[in-house]
């Protein structure tokens, strides 16, 4: 896309940019509130069944992921015109779910910075390692990055350990700001979480919560992970890289049922989303119907997108992401087109 294109393209989606404080409001209420009384009643369910309570705990956990939207709006400061209604609505979303709001604002806004650049991978975003660095890499490194790919432990270990303890730390030279806001959303949340405890009794606090965090983390991991892996994705040394083409060849359209997509927020409009953080998620679905450029983005299906669990490494020649199966095969064939240039080459030397 040429860089005029780019600029015409970027200033078609200027005009949707920008909160509408009703509907944050309108959001607000239809989120948070539905949240809070669904949890309690997942409490309130345990003394009828404890099946009973994990299906309202299973309805919280969505309400859980449209909240996080909410704050994830809030650190890219589009749900309010107000960056001090950003602070206080995306504090007060944060502590709810665990997520800090000033660290995850510094490594997200790096996210969008560095998406799709193989030069400035490491922060805010998935492992992702290429064909040539896994090969090249210590033993090591790779049983670290074949843990961190697999599926048992990104989307089981993943989900309870991002939300949990991921969150509570902080990166060594973070700054006053930012560590004291982690500590003080934990502060926060052991308080209001604590104090949940107390009031139904540890087990019932487990029962109830568990469920909730997890089924809600794994959302938010599945989400994050589809969206950027998918097979033609988007990745480019620092020389070449581009942020437009990061966007919308680098973000998938991932087409959801329309239920599933008011839960989580539009993000499946995920392209949209990478080329202005500044719309607002419930402005996304418009912004991708009125620009035919958006149209064009790669779409993903709940379908399509299992592929995506089998994608490990990227391969930079062939621009694909391959499994490790796929990986181990084409090392075969690299050891067995080498063992034959070297008899080859042993041969000529014998009749020379």
């Amino acid at each position: 896309m040429r860089k005029s294109n780019q600029a015409a393209l970027l200033k078609s989606v200027a005009p949707f940019t920008g909160a509408d404080a009703k509907a944050s409001v309108i959001q607000i209420l239809n989120t948070v509130i539905p949240y809070l009384l669904l949890w309690g009643s997942a409490y309130a369910g345990l003394r009828v069944s404890v099946w009973l309570s994990l299906a309202v705990s299973i309805l919280a956990a969505c309400f859980f992921i449209r909240m996080f939207i909410i704050f994830h709006d809030c650190t890219h400061r589009s749900f309010f015109r107000s960056g001090r209604a950003n602070r206080i609505w995306g504090n007060i979303t944060g502590i709810l779910t665990l997520f800090p709001f000033e660290k995850w604002k510094h490594d997200h806004a790096i996210h969008h910075a560095a998406s799709g650049n193989l030069d400035r991978r490491g922060t805010g975003d998935v492992w992702v390692m290429t064909v040539e660095e896994y090969a090249q890499a210590a033993w090591y490194v790779k049983l670290a990055y074949r843990l961190y790919r697999n599926p048992f432990v990104m989307f089981g270990l993943g989900p309870l350990y991002l939300i949990l303890i991921d969150n509570r730390l902080n990166h060594r030279g973070a700054p006053a700001r930012e560590r004291w806001n982690t500590h003080l959303t934990t502060a926060a949340a052991l308080i209001l979480y604590g104090g949940v405890a107390l009031l139904a009794g540890w087990q019932a606090f487990l029962i109830v919560q568990l469920p909730i965090w997890f089924l809600a983390g794994l959302g938010g991991i599945w989400l994050f992970y589809v969206q950027h892996q998918f097979e033609d994705s988007y990745f480019e040394n620092e020389a070449e890289w581009d942020y437009v083409k990061a966007a919308i060849d680098g973000s998938s359209y991932y087409k959801l049922p329309k239920v599933v997509q008011w839960i989580t927020g539009n993000i499946g409009f995920h392209h949209v989303h990478h080329l202005s953080p500044s719309v607002p998620n419930y402005r996304l679905e418009q912004v991708h119907a009125s620009i035919p450029q958006l149209q064009q983005a790669t779409v993903v299906t709940f379908r399509s997108s299992l592929r995506a669990i089998r994608f490990r490494l990227y391969d930079t020649r062939r621009r694909t992401f391959i499994s490790f199966r796929e990986y181990k095969a084409m090392r075969k064939q690299a050891v067995a087109a080498e063992t034959d240039s070297r008899s080859n080459s042993g041969k000529a030397m014998k009749i020379s």
